[in-house]
């Protein structure tokens, strides 16, 4: 058992590991303040076969107990999870998820778990964290440690983790994560602060997360464990080299088709072909071709932009596609929006209501929302067919990335009394849906008449 200590900025954190949750492969308390949240990490030992992606699963849950509370509702338990729970399991994902091996395929699962909550100190960072730290002690293969802060600003002044109550005086909110070496990911809200103040406060963040990092390699010298081998991928070298000869030769053709969808059959249907030519020398080489005609088309694609100035569909680095917009299509909503931009488009519609439309929020602290922005992505904007089930992971986080980018410019509450439902239905998509959704918003709610600050854009 081991825990490391210290003050980060004026306040007490800890990270301590080997204490419980043993049987994981790595687990850790990150307690800051008066919040603790347990991070467990476990990964099988036999990697899954033909997968194309890495099977990591991030979980976060608050136990409502952590706060002294007992959840409402007739059952008495926590549920489902909450938006804000969904979000934060991708706050957590987002960063850890590239540092994985290539070829490790092992499915891996991230859990974490908040205990105990103050007023002040919110537990999402302490789980990007734990997450790390757990990761690091474990014998799971990771090119970690990172960590996170959260940057606010104050009267021109740059704060490191500012407390709940002084979040209501910032006007930013800036979550940067890091390793040693740079920043992996950046997100949050702010009230139109100039592009040189946010580059700031990202550097900021970077230089104040460094004793986090410090204390996870102090951990990690106590107590890690020898990290996995990540077997070897067994290529045929003249296999994938004869593969990539014929890819070079019909590929500037297929790329030449501007059109998103001729343009993806023309590259199944290249797959396919390559597939044929080879499968009698090697019966197996369906996995081989698909990985490198996707390798050969990041290169023509990257190629085309570096040499040529040029992007896939003929279009200069700076030149937005084709943008069209129209407002009040639909008669008896109380504002509607198409925006358009090339083969993205999105149908935007905002209600309004009074107080009673409020929406509760049930968590460690329980308050109501006046502003609301829902996304759906339904399979046909992509030519897809899939079950039609509740919002996934994808449009929860898409619409609070758009409801973030438009509720600083909305109206005070005393000035204008109404709740607002905006939803933002993706009718095709062909790159930055959640962008459409941003512009095709501010369109919607000036069409209902609501009185934004300023039009909000976004790319």
């Amino acid at each position: 058992m081991k825990k490391v200590s210290r003050d980060f900025f004026n306040i007490p954190i800890s990270i301590e590991g080997g204490r419980v949750a043993k049987q994981a492969d790595g687990s850790v308390l990150v307690q800051y303040g008066d919040t603790i949240v347990l991070v467990a990490a476990t990964a099988q030992r036999e990697p899954k076969e033909n997968l194309d992606f890495f099977p990591l699963t991030v979980d976060y849950r608050e136990k409502l107990y952590a706060a002294g509370r007992i959840p409402g509702g007739f059952f008495k338990r926590e549920g489902r999870p909450t938006d804000k729970e969904t979000l934060t399991a991708r706050l957590i994902d987002r960063p850890i998820r590239p540092l994985f091996p290539k070829g490790f395929q092992c499915e891996t699962q991230v859990m974490a778990t908040v205990l105990s909550v103050d007023t002040e100190h919110d537990p999402d960072l302490l789980a990007l964290i734990g997450a790390s730290a757990a990761l690091s002690i474990s014998d799971i293969p990771w090119a970690g440690p990172i960590a996170g802060v959260r940057v606010g600003r104050i009267e021109g002044e740059l704060i490191c983790n500012p407390t709940r109550s002084e979040l209501s005086y910032s006007d930013m909110d800036i979550i940067v994560a890091g390793s040693r070496e740079g920043v992996v990911m950046v997100e949050g809200a702010s009230d139109q602060v100039p592009h040189e103040v946010l580059l700031e406060a990202i550097l900021f963040g970077h230089e104040s997360m460094q004793p986090l990092i410090d204390m996870q390699e102090e951990l990690v010298a106590a107590i890690g464990k020898p990290k996995r081998e990540v077997p070897p991928q067994e290529v045929d070298e003249k296999l994938v080299e004869d593969v990539r000869a014929r890819c070079r030769e019909l590929l500037p053709e297929v790329i030449a088709i501007r059109a998103k969808q001729p343009r993806q059959r023309a590259i199944e249907d290249l797959e396919k072909r390559l597939v044929q030519e080879f499968e009698e020398r090697h019966p197996d080489c369906k996995k081989t071709v698909s990985g490198v005609v996707e390798e050969e088309l990041a290169a023509l694609i990257r190629g085309k932009i570096v040499s040529e100035q040029r992007r896939i569909d003929g279009r200069k680095l700076d030149e937005i596609r084709p943008i069209t917009c129209e407002v009040g299509l639909l008669p008896r909503t109380h504002g509607s929006a198409l925006f358009t931009r090339g083969e993205t488009q999105a149908l935007v519609v905002t209600t309004l209501g009074t107080s009673t439309d409020e929406q509760r929020i049930e968590g460690f602290e329980e308050f109501f929302k006046s502003f609301m922005l829902h996304y759906n992505f339904p399979a046909y904007s992509v030519g897809e067919v899939r079950p039609v089930r509740g919002p996934g992971r994808r449009e929860i986080g898409h619409g609070a990335l758009a409801e973030r980018a438009l509720s600083s410019v909305l109206p005070e509450s005393e000035s204008f009394p109404y709740t607002i439902r905006v939803v933002s239905d993706i009718l095709e998509s062909n790159g930055s849906s959640s962008m459409a959704t941003v512009c095709g918003g501010t369109l919607s709610l000036m069409d209902a008449g609501v009185p934004i600050k300023a039009p909000v854009g976004g790319i």
